[in-house]
């Protein structure tokens, strides 16, 4: 039987619940030491994963940017970086995104209809995998279970989140709320409608809220809801 991954939803927000604004240049929400606690989160997850929107729009790199942290994860056995994941419905991905120059191995999860799309234009960039006719997101864990991911970080965006909320999947939701208001009902959220497993009384298990400088992390665990 698979063992699947420990999944871990990662986003920052600003007290409104926005991921960006919409502005063409990204919104930076969180801040350095808070950036910093994420390069360890990363550093210490076996898989990193974000939606194929995402890449688009902001283009990460998605690395694990401390040397000494890359160094740790050699030690102990590890590639210096987190395999990279994405999904894709459409296949409409770019071989020029920063995502695939950076760092160790890539995977692309697809479906069938789309994963000769992405093979063509990705060519040897990254492995290339479908999974059936429908993204499942069972599978999608399964797949990664199968690859030997223990703790899969996921940074997006938002219509990820939600179905991974909705179907139950998350394990840990690390929320960072920046001071910041965003007003624009057509900007990108963490978490948009969906029904919800228990519903709008189920109430989710607090693991930790502290401060960092002027950003507030809240951790939660979405399984404990009551």
């Amino acid at each position: 039987m698979t063992i699947r991954p420990y999944v871990i939803l990662s986003a920052a927000m600003s007290v409104d619940g926005y991921l960006d604004d919409v502005s063409p240049d990204r919104l930076r929400l969180s801040n350095a030491a808070d950036f910093d606690r994420v390069d360890q989160v990363r550093a210490e997850s076996d898989a990193i994963l974000i939606g194929a929107n995402t890449m688009r729009r902001d283009n990460p790199r998605l690395l694990v940017n401390s040397e000494e942290r890359r160094a740790k994860r050699i030690a102990d056995g590890k590639p210096a970086f987190p395999l990279k994941v994405t999904v894709t419905r459409t296949g409409d991905l770019s071989a020029d995104l920063m995502f695939w120059h950076h760092g160790g191995q890539k995977l692309v999860i697809t479906v069938d209809s789309a994963v000769e799309k992405v093979r063509a234009t990705i060519g040897g960039l990254a492995d290339v995998v479908s999974l059936g006719p429908e993204l499942d997101w069972g599978l999608v864990l399964d797949e990664l279970g199968h690859r030997g991911v223990e703790q899969l970080m996921v940074e997006g965006g938002g219509t990820i989140h939600t179905q991974l909320m909705a179907a139950n999947l998350a394990d840990e939701v690390h929320l960072a709320v920046a001071p910041l208001l965003v007003g624009q009902p057509e900007a990108a959220r963490f978490l948009g409608p969906a029904d919800y497993p228990g519903g709008s009384t189920a109430r989710m298990k607090v693991l930790e809220i502290r401060a960092i400088d002027d950003v507030v992390l809240i951790r939660y665990a979405p399984k404990g809801r009551v």
